[in-house]
């Protein structure tokens, strides 16, 4: 497990090697500037419509009124929308694809906004249809034969455009389904967001992720949601349609980023050896029926290829009047479904034949993740301990950006659900607006050690041991203006795995 010095934060090293990447770092550093500056900002970002959530997800605080006739149905709609910024700078410790590797300094912007129309319920039928652009100034963008390095910037864009059009920029439908409400149960046809343990929207970006077909919210029960979804197509933040659930793109005539080419995505479950037509079948039941304690118990499952149990609990143990000490676990058991005679188990398709690159069997998906927390809440402050460990078998598969150590361990752009992977981490937030010290802000630093297997690192299925820093500086601005600058710093024992990422995010709703 590497314990080495962390990289000194040089700006001047980090935003001097090109006009570009100077320009997207004099962003940062306004952001900085103007997060000190806005003290004068207004509470929350909440508005009459809506209220965006610290993870992204949109709350709508206002609802077209249910009307009873179908002209009423479109005429008493309600628009909501949105502008936004998100910037992106990645500096490698050690760059090599002057030598034919893999890692290039690289950067990335997109500049867009969305519009969503919610038509008014008529009978308990409604409609949401929602468009999403995301174009990128050509000061910020890479070159053709570059966008296969760029790193977080990528979902800015679709590189599949890129390389196969030349074309910058994305203007997509990103939700667009019917929905019928009857009671408290949810009924969803379309192209939808699905939150679950295994998908998320993940709008951390321009564009959210998105799932074709259909799902079932029932809240009818006391103290109890149950979800569930049966999905024929994804749709990723940098992709302008519809793809396979599971797939990847390799060895086909589209190319390698024409399907699922997530980042976590298996690369060896190809549409040549899985097809092209999957399903993503979800199941789960939420329920806070024992006082203080939360349960969930969730199901996924590809047909013939891989299926999940995972199994979840939160239990507020309250101290003295403001003080709450919340200890979560999470246990996930990953079934293989497909019988490969292959190599499948790590995700990076490395492990490709026999007992090799530190798999024991490299043609099974069986594994499973623990992951434990321990919450320590007092109105604006929040201190996080966690722990995960995955099974020294299968890599898990996750590639819909519902992160399978997420609210537990992972950290800004990490991946650590590889076999024998275990990672700690300590975390502590601050809303410096709840306490009345600044208007509209608050803090997160995020501490991570992940130590990765030395027998895979060794063998180049997994990367090497790193210890992370990661930090969130948040600004509500106004009612309707958020800013964000992102900071994350990784070092790693390769130097080829070290790196600095920044990001800054703006938002306003309108």
């Amino acid at each position: 497990m590497s314990s080495g010095t962390h990289r000194r934060l040089d700006l001047k090293e980090v935003f001097t090697k090109k006009e570009q990447k100077m320009k997207l770092g004099k962003l940062s550093l306004a952001a900085v500037a103007i997060i000190g500056l806005t003290a004068s900002a207004q509470a929350a970002l909440k508005s009459d419509k809506i209220t965006l959530k610290p993870n992204m997800m949109i709350k709508y605080n206002k609802l077209p009124a249910p009307v009873d006739n179908i002209k009423d149905a479109f005429t008493e709609g309600m628009f909501y929308g949105r502008i936004r910024m998100n910037a992106f700078n990645w500096d490698w410790k050690d760059e090599s694809y002057k030598t034919g590797g893999k890692t290039k300094d690289n950067h990335a912007m997109g500049i867009g906004a969305s519009l969503i129309y919610k038509s008014a319920p008529l009978a308990g039928v409604s409609g949401t249809l929602g468009l999403y652009t995301s174009q990128n100034p050509n000061f910020a963008n890479m070159d053709k034969a570059d966008v296969k390095f760029v790193k977080a910037g990528k979902d800015t864009f679709s590189r599949d455009d890129v390389t196969s059009t030349n074309h910058y920029g994305l203007t997509v439908v990103a939700q667009a389904y019917l929905q019928y409400d009857i009671g408290k149960t949810t009924i969803i046809g379309g192209r939808q967001m699905f939150e679950s343990v295994f998908t998320a929207s993940n709008d951390t970006k321009m564009i959210p992720n998105t799932f074709d077909g259909g799902s079932v919210t029932i809240k009818d029960i006391p103290k109890t949601t149950i979800s569930l979804a049966y999905f024929t197509a994804q749709k990723l933040r940098d992709h302008a349609t519809s793809h396979d659930v599971l797939a990847f793109g390799a060895g086909t005539s589209g190319g390698k980023w024409s399907e699922n080419d997530d980042a976590a995505v298996n690369k060896s479950l190809t549409v040549a050896r899985i097809g092209d037509s999957n399903k993503l079948i979800i199941g789960s039941v939420t329920n806070k029926s024992i006082k203080n304690l939360k349960v969930n118990v969730s199901g996924m499952m590809v047909p013939d290829v891989v299926s999940n149990l995972t199994l979840q609990a939160f239990y507020t143990i309250p101290v003295g009047e403001k003080w709450k000490i919340i200890p979560g676990v999470r246990y996930m058991q990953q079934f293989d479904n497909l019988g490969a005679n292959y190599g499948v188990a790590n995700l990076k398709a490395k492990a490709t034949t026999g007992n090799a690159r530190g798999y024991n069997d490299v043609t099974s998906l069986d594994t499973s993740l623990l992951a434990l927390r321990l919450d320590i809440k007092n109105g604006a402050f929040l201190g996080r301990l966690g722990y995960s460990h995955i099974a020294d078998k299968a890599d898990i598969i996750a590639p819909w950006r519902g992160f399978a150590t997420g609210g537990f361990t992972r950290a800004m752009a990490q991946y650590n659900w590889y076999a024998n992977t275990t990672t700690y981490m300590a975390r502590v937030g601050y809303d410096f607006d709840k306490e009345n010290i600044i208007p509209g802000f608050s803090a997160m630093l995020r501490y991570a050690i992940q130590d990765f297997d030395d027998v895979k690192t060794a063998a180049g299925s997994v990367q090497s041991d790193s210890n992370v820093i990661h930090l969130d500086l948040r600004q509500h601005v106004s009612n309707d203006l958020e800013l964000k600058f992102r900071m994350g710093l990784v070092d790693a024992k390769a130097d080829k795995d070290s790196y600095n990422e920044y990001r800054v995010e703006l938002n306003y709703f309108f």
